[in-house]
């Protein structure tokens, strides 16, 4: 295994307080709903992720990366658990959230249906890619919760600290399959651009269709919006050179590395483990 990060599976439970799911961050509709619309994409994903892990673990022989394998399914299995009840109440306030997180289920499956095993790992570490990146610019701007309800900030950062911890697992897995020839990082690269398109054309759409139908459409509030993602903040701004730094031949995942942030998890796990998780460590 290349990582020097070995991945823990932590039960750790959240209280979000449904009523505040329009406008948890800050008051802000526009940036609450936009961190909303990406959790909608969170269980499906979680689940294919762990798909086309599981699916290579005979053909990993390092004892390491298999054990750091196991954690990575379990905190993705965590984090689908706990995004699946972030997501009810998004389903409540704006019942068009179901059939939106139903379509990202339904081209999830087709990909999972038909693609080959390779294909499936080139879009996981790709959007595995993407939620390290995004995790790490949430973690360095921390001005992007400020203001934000205590539990549902708690949340959003536990799942940055975790998507960071196990960022390089399944591109660890990736080299051990595919290795690093001419053939691999064509599929590699083009996994990138296929996941960058797909991902994107479905996230504004749907973040737009939330405020219109949410009446929020036109509503105040753009202003700090943009300024927290393209302007002073800019968090999706700040997206676009880690982004392309994936298309280096020898790329890897903890070439930046951001593992001084993972100092942050005994506190937050000591305040949010799960009841019977702490019963069972007692």
């Amino acid at each position: 295994m290349s990582s020097h990060v070995m991945p823990e599976r932590r039960d750790l439970q959240f209280t979000l307080p449904t009523e505040r799911i329009s406008d948890w961050n800050n008051g802000n509709v526009q940036l609450s709903q936009f961190m909303n619309t990406l959790s909608l994409f969170f269980p499906e994903g979680e689940r294919m992720f762990i798909d086309a892990v599981r699916n290579c673990r005979d053909q990993v022989s390092d004892p390491e990366l298999k054990k750091a394998m196991t954690a990575f399914i379990g905190q993705e299995a965590m984090h689908g658990r706990e995004h699946e009840e972030y997501n009810e109440a998004l389903f409540n306030a704006v019942p068009s959230t179901r059939a939106m997180e139903r379509g990202v289920g339904k081209l999830l499956g087709v990909i999972k249906k038909r693609a080959p095993v390779p294909l499936r790992l080139s879009a996981t570490i790709a959007l595995e890619h993407f939620t390290a990146i995004m995790a790490d610019g949430l973690l360095k701007e921390q001005r992007l919760l400020e203001g934000a309800d205590p539990q549902f900030a708690a949340i959003w950062n536990w799942h940055a600290l975790e998507e960071t911890e196990h960022k390089a697992v399944a591109f660890d897995v990736w080299d051990q399959v595919m290795g690093r020839g001419p053939a691999a990082y064509a599929l590699r690269a083009g996994g990138m651009i296929f996941a960058t398109v797909v991902f994107w054309s479905l996230v504004f759409p749907f973040f737009l269709k939330v405020l219109y139908d949410e009446g929020k459409l036109l509503d105040k509030g753009w202003g700090y919006f943009f300024r927290c993602t393209l302007g002073e903040y800019g968090y999706l701004r700040k997206l676009v050179l880690p982004w392309a730094e994936y298309f280096r031949p020898n790329f890897h995942p903890w070439d930046q590395d951001n593992s001084a942030y993972l100092a942050q998890i005994p506190e937050l796990a000591a305040r949010y483990t799960a009841p019977a998780a702490q019963k069972a460590a007692a």
